[in-house]
């Protein structure tokens, strides 16, 4: 295919979909590196594509480009979603606040320790970059993962969650946090720059500290 300047993996991707393969099947939306839909395997390593530049990663004017790893293949280069988002509710992530609407709002000041640890994984996009990157992921599926665990982490932090305790419960259950072999490839390859693995060792150190109190009563 013709080469350009700029030139992104999405482009490469949507050129043979336009001019070579019709049929070839991929996700994309925004193509700004905001939504996280593009994500593949490039010459064996999750990325956005279309953040990621022909020029950074052809090695000897070749590209390998492949469905993102870890996940079932649908057809191509699509994925199905459906397991990784299966363990974000595993693992808790949906936010059960303290209060109801009809109840005053509780302040939270932005330097509150636990919301400033709560907002470092507010850009998370749910791209599953980390998930495909994890090779604990890859050697046991029932291992929830970096996403869901981070998610588990920021809410645990969050002092408007009702059960802080049943969030860690979930996430220190089977397949939590604890098969984590701290490789750290979910942080590496993150494309927000956010840091997985420091929110998985801090539901480690929350469940051990747990465990003493319980023992110590």
């Amino acid at each position: 295919m013709p080469r350009q300047d700029n030139q992104t993996v999405l482009d490469v991707v949507s050129w043979i979909q336009q001019n070579s393969d019709p049929s070839l099947s991929y996700r994309y939306a925004c193509r700004v590196g905001m939504c996280g839909s593009c994500a593949m395997m490039v010459n064996g390593q999750p990325r956005w594509t279309c953040r990621t530049h022909v020029s950074r990663v052809t090695e000897g004017n070749r590209l390998q480009i492949g469905p993102l790893r870890n996940l079932p293949v649908i057809k191509d280069l699509a994925v199905d979603m459906d397991p990784f988002f299966e363990k974000w509710v595993k693992a808790g992530g949906a936010h059960r606040p303290s209060r109801s609407r009809a109840e005053p709002i509780m302040p939270v000041s932005p330097q509150d320790p636990g919301r400033v640890e709560a907002n470092k994984a507010i850009e998370c996009i749910n791209c599953a970059v980390c998930y495909a990157a994890c090779d604990t992921v890859a050697g046991n599926p029932e291992y929830l993962g970096p996403a869901a665990l981070q998610r588990a982490w920021t809410l645990y932090n969050d002092v408007k969650i009702d059960d802080r305790q049943g969030v860690l419960g979930r996430a220190t259950a089977a397949g939590g946090c604890q098969n984590c072999h701290s490789q750290g490839s979910c942080t590496r390859f993150c494309p927000n720059e956010l840091d997985p693995l420091s929110a998985i060792a801090g539901l480690k150190r929350a469940a051990a500290t747990s465990y003493f109190k319980r023992r110590a009563e």
